[in-house]
């Protein structure tokens, strides 16, 4: 959410970023219920002065005059700050000048690319092919008990994504995260924290209490600080969020509907970062972040590139965004495995996450977050390009102790 006094004091700029993000909202009516809100607050405030006079010297009819003009402004009041908040909540965050425009994930632009597309001297096959046969994968029972994209990791599968979080537990340990498992059944409002409401409602799982259930854990690890006051020498804050993670995929029907692509239930790693409210500061974390999900998968030895996101492919409270995209040979294509974003302090003030700065003044935190790695998706492209001629499969070196030291998946 934005600072309405921002929003009035730089209105063009406001404009021009919901337009670069391809998101229709009325901001002049905003400020026109703004204006609306602050002059009933004014009149309303003056004539409980009044009634106070009023009651005072035991004006009973002039009190109750007062009364009834109070509730008639309090319900103008109640009517116009619905609809003020329903679009306080839709203006999106102003992309940074260094997001390119563009209307989808087509638009995006590559800025760096690590590792030759895998080539084959033999017929490869797919993930589906290569798991199926090595016994990792169910995807008939997932189907019978789950539903549409249900899948079971069985075996190896099972095994292998252990020693992807297991590894990942370790290496990004070494940066300085500390480890957090969040709950991941959340209250409404975490959702409207993060700007995952009212934006994304029909991708999102609800339980019949009015819960949802996140499809991500950097909306559970957000919501751990909030409505709270930090220091600002306990910050940054950096977690490394655990969690199962729920998404309906609506939209996407026709889309991936065979493999582990686009499944509704999966594991994911998530970097996040609370820290001061300082832009430069924000721009180095998010660098770094995306940067030490890159280091992973160099690791790993599979190839990559990495795009830049355009307008219309960013999120509503997102400033700037990179998306890690693998390199899948059975689809001569690279899909993507990360998104590392940062938003100033567009979810905190939905939160409600404040520090006092070194001079004692309360000011909104600033927040990033990042994949670190997703399961099972990242099965994907480690199967198809370490695949071998004999329908094996290497296992990458960094994964073998977690392997019982072993080479293949024969």
């Amino acid at each position: 959410m934005l600072d309405i006094n921002y929003i009035r004091e730089h209105t063009a700029e406001v404009k021009a970023g919901a337009l670069k993000k391809h998101i229709s909202i009325d901001i002049d009516r905003l400020l026109e219920l703004d204006n609306r809100r602050k002059s009933l607050q004014h009149q309303a405030d003056t004539l409980r002065a009044e009634q106070k006079t009023a009651g005072a010297a035991r004006d009973i009819d002039r009190a109750k005059m007062l009364k009834w003009e109070i509730q008639s402004l309090d319900d103008e009041m109640m009517g116009v700050m619905e609809e003020y908040t329903t679009l306080m909540l839709q203006v999106p965050q102003v992309p940074h000048s260094s997001v390119p425009d563009g209307d989808s994930d087509t638009d995006n632009i590559e800025v760096k690319r690590r590792g030759e597309q895998t080539t084959f001297d033999f017929e490869p096959q797919s993930h589906i092919d290569l798991m199926l046969a090595h016994q990792m994968v169910d995807f008939e029972r997932g189907t019978k008990v789950h539903g549409f994209r249900g899948y079971y990791l069985i075996g190896d599968g099972a095994r292998l994504s252990w020693a992807i979080w297991n590894y990942a537990n370790a290496f990004f340990g070494q940066k300085g995260f500390i480890p957090m498992i969040p709950p991941v059944i959340v209250r409404e409002d975490n959702l409207y924290g993060t700007g995952h409401l009212p934006n994304d409602v029909e991708d999102i799982y609800q339980t019949q209490d009015g819960d949802y259930l996140a499809g991500t854990a950097e909306v559970p690890v957000m919501g751990y600080f909030a409505g709270e006051v930090l220091s600002h020498e306990e910050l940054p804050h950096k977690y490394l969020g655990f969690s199962p993670c729920f998404r309906r995929e609506a939209g996407s029907y026709g889309k991936d509907t065979k493999g582990l692509i686009r499944v509704q239930e999966f594991y994911k790693i998530e970097q996040v970062i609370i820290s001061q409210a300082d832009e430069d500061e924000s721009i180095a974390h998010h660098e770094w972040l995306n940067r030490n999900t890159e280091e992973f998968i160099e690791s790993l030895g599979i190839p990559y590139h990495t795009v830049l996101n355009c307008g219309g492919d960013l999120g509503q409270g997102q400033v700037k965004k990179y998306d890690i995209e693998l390199w899948v040979p059975g689809e001569q294509t690279y899909r993507e495995i990360s998104s590392a974003s940062y938003f100033l302090d567009f979810q905190t003030r939905r939160f409600n996450i404040r520090y006092k700065d070194a001079g004692g003044q309360l000011r909104y935190a600033h927040s990033l977050n990042c994949t670190a790695i997703p399961t099972p998706r990242i099965l994907v492209s480690l199967v198809e390009n370490f695949q071998q001629a004999d329908g094996s499969i290497m296992i990458p070196d960094v994964l073998r102790p977690y392997m019982d030291g072993r080479s293949t998946i024969a």
